[in-house]
């Protein structure tokens, strides 16, 4: 099989949409990014793995420790993923127009997405690009029951 019709294939992977978000306890600045490699890998204890390139935003909070979040993007309200997929300038405040609150354990919930999960890292590996951040699930937050989540499928698997 040629090299372009594998990586065409492997862009019909579906994925969800999600911003991840973690906050500096110390100094209160919170960060984040869009994701779309998130999936469940264990019920007990309740698991996700998330794919993460070093050196983007929230990288190297997540891999500190510190409790992150990850909002799942749904249907209901697409307003603020449009500033997380352009990207935005790390020295700036990017979540001055978009509404969150703190949740239970210290991570960030943004208001507008469909629900959101507090994790804690556990594990990661570099297989290859991109880390793979093995995360446990500490609290998690409904906001929009009634939405659908997002459903991302790429044109190749050579890119976002």
């Amino acid at each position: 099989m040629l090299h372009t019709e594998v990586a065409t294939s492997v862009g019909h992977i579906p994925s969800g949409l999600f911003i991840v978000t973690v906050m500096d306890a110390e100094t209160k600045k919170i960060d984040g990014y869009l994701a779309s490699w998130v999936q469940q890998v264990s019920f007990n204890p309740l698991l996700i793995s998330l794919a993460i390139k070093p050196g983007r935003p929230a990288y190297d909070l997540i891999k500190s420790g510190k409790v992150f979040s990850v909002n799942v993007v749904g249907d209901h309200d697409k307003t603020f993923l449009k500033h997380f997929w352009k990207g935005y300038d790390p020295s700036s405040n990017p979540f001055q127009d978009i509404a969150y609150e703190t949740a239970p354990h210290g991570g960030v919930t943004l208001l507008q997405a469909k629900s959101s999960m507090e994790c804690q890292l556990v594990d990661s590996l570099k297989p290859g690009d991109h880390e793979i951040v093995i995360a446990k699930v500490v609290s998690s937050t409904l906001l929009a029951e009634e939405a659908r989540p997002m459903v991302h499928i790429r044109k190749t698997g050579m890119d976002y």
